[in-house]
């Protein structure tokens, strides 16, 4: 199986965080749109297995109309046909489920929705240029469900400055009190060219230190999986038989076509990725490609599936790239199951929970 990602990079504002490819010209959509059906029938030989997922990221791709998707997905029924069994994600702005809004994509195939919310907090909102407050949060969740959505999931950010336990609590209390089924918990970081960024460098910011990024990312630990949420990603939490299988295919090696300026794709030999570009004719400036050797794939599969719950199958290791590789893998990680860091078990490979502090570490030191 493979899978979709749809880079929908406008935003009617920059959040001071986020570094992703995004623009405010809104003006040039339509030609985006365009030039978005124009690579996916370019593209249409890149998977060579059936598309079982799709996800529209952004930027904020709940500014497109039901027009605009109508249009996108024309084009991809007529190369993948169409399936019902699909997983369909669409990121979306609170502000922009009005209930007029949802009305009028009800025919649409979408039937997943993540919702950009970060905080219930109006100060952080605010922190991070948010275009939202969480009262308008809490009534989009409402709105989705009655809508009759029921694969809702909910993106927060910890680790903000300022950011106390019990302010990270209360923000995770209303979000379990909520009818969704996912929720994602990113720790807060700051990417160079952000504005976030220059505040930490100007000094009119101080970040949280170490020792109470560990205490909020335990009070995460501590509260989603009582409350019924697995987790099953370092990140990621949902509640039975709702893990994101779209983010899962980057987790276990799926194949996937991205689309879209600054979009990576990824089909077990290569990785490409189209450029960050001036909109909307993104395609004219070409993308970049690097081929994966065996080297690349092992460290790979070591990060991508150490980040799982599930753990490394050994025995895929094995099969992938070899008894000696497995031999190195598993003297790297001696100390660190000696030490409680990661426990092997059924023949995987997993990281406990005092691993998970240190899990980039690990993957480090289990790479080759």
């Amino acid at each position: 199986m493979a899978g979709i990602y749809i880079h929908i990079p406008f935003c009617k504002q920059r959040c001071s965080y986020c570094d992703f490819f995004s623009s405010t010209e809104i003006s040039v959509k339509e030609k985006y749109i365009n030039a978005l059906c124009e690579e996916l029938n370019e593209r249409k030989g890149y998977l060579q297995e059936p598309v079982e997922t799709i996800y529209f990221g952004g930027g904020t791709p709940s500014l497109l109309s039901s027009g605009d998707f109508e249009k996108i997905f024309r084009t991809l029924h007529c190369i993948y046909g169409e399936d019902k069994n699909r997983e369909i994600t669409l990121e979306a702005n609170p502000d922009d489920l009005t209930s007029a809004y949802l009305e009028s994509g009800r025919h649409l195939p979408i039937n997943r929705i993540s919702l950009g919310v970060q905080s219930f907090d109006d100060r952080e909102l605010h922190r991070l240029n948010r275009r939202h407050d969480a009262r308008s949060a809490l009534r989009a969740v409402e709105r989705l469900h009655r809508a009759g959505y029921g694969n809702i999931g909910i993106d927060l950010i910890y680790g903000l400055p300022n950011q106390t336990p019990e302010i990270w609590t209360d923000t995770l209390r209303q979000a379990i009190d909520l009818p969704v089924q996912h929720i994602s918990a990113y720790h807060l970081t700051y990417e160079e060219g952000t504005p976030l960024y220059k505040q930490l460098k100007e000094g009119s910011l101080i970040p949280v230190d170490e020792e109470m990024s560990n205490r909020l990312f335990e009070i995460v630990m501590d509260t989603l999986p009582p409350a019924g949420f697995e987790h099953y990603e370092i990140s990621n939490y949902a509640r039975p038989g709702f893990q994101s299988r779209h983010n899962a295919s980057y987790w276990d090696g799926t194949h996937y076509l991205g689309i879209g300026a600054s979009a990576h794709s990824y089909n077990g030999v290569s990785r490409q990725w189209n450029k960050k570009t001036i909109l909307p004719d993104y395609r004219k400036s070409g993308f970049e490609i690097e081929t994966i050797d065996e080297k690349t794939a092992y460290n790979d599969f070591v990060i991508t599936r150490l980040r799982t719950m599930k753990g490394m199958d050994l025995n895929e290791l094995t099969a992938l790239f070899g008894e000696s590789r497995k031999t190195y893998c598993l003297q790297q990680a001696r100390k660190y199951i000696a030490s409680g860091r990661l426990q092997c078990e059924d023949n995987h490979l997993r990281l406990t929970r005092k691993g998970i502090f240190i899990s980039d570490g690990i993957m480090s030191d289990l790479m080759d």
